[in-house]
């Protein structure tokens, strides 16, 4: 398998908070960032680290409650395809870890999954739906 961590979630009730202490941690913010629903910076070596409002994933994960009954930071892994997110997700459903959100094709063009590890934090496994 081709699975490789290269995405780091932060889930926030106040993005511009959450972005300001980043930036003061020496993270390249634009200020326009502050009142995005979701951020992206990249941090070299292929990795990327993330902020998504409660909201953006509410939208996905009607579930979701963000009291920490489930984490607010996450990982993504990149997978090599669409048909690995699903097997990937079918190997760790089977080996008994919680699936969360079964793969399906997101609107923003990938092959989505989400699972939880066994400290209950959110593991997200994706792919393009297109080579690009």
């Amino acid at each position: 398998m081709a699975v490789t961590l290269n995405y780091i979630g932060i889930t926030t009730s106040d993005m511009a908070r959450s972005l300001a202490f980043y930036r003061r941690l020496g993270l390249d913010i634009p200020a326009e960032a502050d009142s995005q629903p979701h951020v992206e910076v990249v941090l070299g070596g292929g990795m990327k680290l993330a902020w998504d409002t409660d909201e953006v994933v509410h939208a996905f994960d009607p579930d979701w409650r963000g009291d920490g009954a489930a984490g607010r930071v996450g990982l993504a892994f990149a997978c090599g395809s669409p048909d690995e997110v699903d097997a990937v997700y079918a190997d760790l459903t089977r080996a008994g870890y919680t699936g969360l959100l079964k793969p399906w094709n997101a609107e923003w063009g990938q092959r989505y999954a989400v699972v939880r590890d066994p400290d209950n934090n959110s593991v997200d496994l994706y792919a393009p739906l297109t080579e690009g």
